[in-house]
């Protein structure tokens, strides 16, 4: 059976329905069984959904600016970009 470590690695092809059949029944299985795993499944779903159905939206000039000069910062100490 697949821990939720194994569940969350393999949520992007889950939620593209990408993954090999044994797979994904592996995958359904867990999901099923683990109620934290499908609140993230299920969430993750849901706002990818809401996400499609909206317009891009353009970044104001400012706002882009202030945040390349941040990664560039960044980039230079050695950090990676924060994740989120």
């Amino acid at each position: 059976m697949l821990t939720c470590k194994d569940f969350l690695g393999w949520l992007n092809e889950y939620l593209e329905d990408t993954a090999d059949a044994e797979t994904r029944s592996h995958l359904n299985e867990h999901v099923k069984a683990c109620p934290n795993c499908w609140v993230v499944f299920d969430t993750t779903k849901k706002t990818i959904q809401v996400f499609k159905g909206m317009e891009p939206q353009e970044i104001p000039d400012d706002v882009e600016a202030r945040l390349m000069d941040a990664l560039e910062r960044r980039m230079a100490a050695g950090g990676a970009p924060p994740a989120g």
